[in-house]
Order: structure tokens, then C-alpha cells, then sequence
């Protein structure tokens, strides 16, 4: 139903920032609740950061508060992953995903149904 597109990754050094944008296509997404999640080699997927459908209700793992921030522009149909600060342990797959859920309390993997391929993000130390 929902085609969702990740860019921005990249190789990075330890310390610098980047923006991963995810467009989507095929659905508005105004009245779904979005998360950024990632993944590493032997790890399992993990939760880094949703967004309300509204924009104003965030979430964020541990690991990464203060140094992450999630945003979205409902009119270009896209959300936002900010990443600062980065450490060579946010190395990762990153993926963009969506929740039919307007709104999601304790966000996991489960709760989202549509992914993108994901977007490598590479921090060197």
C-alpha cells in the first residue's frame, strides 16, 4: 500500500552528523504513526526513534537520545532521522517503516507493517 524510499546514509566519522530522509509514495502518510529503526550485522532490528501522526508525540531509544531527532513534513509525504554526534556503534542498516496505528504507545517492530529497503550508515571510529 505504502512505498517507502530511505536516503542519506553513508560513511561518516565518528563524531559527525547526518540526515536520512525517508519519502513515501503510493499513500499519504499524515495519519500514520513513522519510526526509523536499524539493524547490524548479528544484532537484532531494534527501534531508534517513531513519530506520532501529528508530529508533536516522539520517541526515542536510549542510545540515542540527545543526539538524534525525528521529524516529519506531512505535505512532502516524508520523515526525518537528524543523527549527531555519531559513534561507530550506530553502524547499521537503517530503515524507515510505518505503523497503521495513528499513534503507538510502546513502539516495536511488530507494530509497523510496511518497510523500505533500508540505508546503510557507516561510522568509522
Amino acid at each position: 500500500q505504502v512505498q517507502l524510499e530511505e536516503s542519506g546514509g553513508g560513511l561518516v566519522q565518528a563524531g559527525g552528523s547526518l540526515r536520512l530522509s525517508c519519502a513515501a509514495s503510493g499513500r499519504t502518510i499524515d495519519n500514520y504513526h513513522m519510526g526509523w529503526f536499524r539493524q547490524a550485522p548479528g544484532k537484532e532490528r531494534e527501534v531508534v526513534s517513531t513519530i506520532n501522526s501529528g508530529g508533536w508525540r516522539t520517541y526515542y531509544a536510549d542510545s540515542v537520545k540527545g543526539r538524534f531527532t525525528i521529524s516529519r513534513d506531512n505535505a512532502k509525504n516524508t520523515v526525518y532521522l537528524r543523527m549527531n554526534s555519531l559513534k561507530p556503534e550506530d553502524t547499521a542498516i537503517y530503515f524507515c517503516a510505518v505503523s497503521e496505528k495513528s499513534y503507538v504507545v510502546s513502539p516495536s517492530s511488530a507494530d509497523f507493517g510496511s518497510w523500505g529497503q533500508g540505508t546503510q550508515v557507516t561510522v568509522s571510529s
